[in-house]
């Protein structure tokens, strides 16, 4: 056996759990550094097993107890507060909701004017914004919405039929 072998196996053999073989007791008789190991091992199992745990005071359990009722009220007087009885998450996205619901009606009230007509190169139906913003009631904006429903009632084919039969005369005179 080498060194590292009996190494490994000293533990036991310093508490007794293992019995050593012939080869053993050859390396150890052999090897002193691995001998004083060995001692060395027993005498600190040997001090380890005089050793006693103290025992706790007396009034350990009692404190304990009164401590854990202390932090249980502790926690309910934190609970009672001010949205103590939301859960964490759930004041998290009532805030977050919130906070989305405030930028976007301040964000709708500085949002430029929105043509909702269809230009004269725009003939797919999508929304036309304008830039400048336009105020209600002078000339520009109001043939500038003329001209966007005239282009409008153009594409719809049940304005044209309404025009038709208006147009014919009456037979049934």
């Amino acid at each position: 056996m080498n060194c590292t072998e009996i190494r490994e196996t000293m533990p036991d053999l310093a508490v007794g759990l293992l019995e050593p073989t012939p080869e053993i007791l050859e390396h150890l008789q052999a090897c002193a550094p691995c001998a004083t190991q060995l001692q060395e091992f027993r005498q600190t199992m040997a001090l380890l097993d005089e050793w006693e745990a103290p025992e706790p005071s007396p009034y350990f359990d009692t404190r304990l107890q009164a401590r854990l009722r202390e932090e249980k009220a502790a926690e309910s007087a934190r609970a009672s507060r001010w949205f103590g009885w939301l859960p964490r998450p759930a004041l998290t996205i009532a805030a977050t909701v919130l906070v989305a619901v405030g930028v976007g009606v301040v964000t709708l009230q500085h949002s430029p004017v929105v043509n909702h007509g269809l230009g004269a190169n725009n003939s797919g139906g999508n929304l036309v914004t304008t830039n400048a913003t336009l105020q209600r009631g002078t000339a520009v904006s109001d043939l500038q919405t003329l001209d966007s429903d005239d282009d409008l009632y153009a594409n719809f084919d049940v304005l044209d039929d309404i025009d038709s039969h208006q147009t014919q005369p009456a037979s049934d005179n």
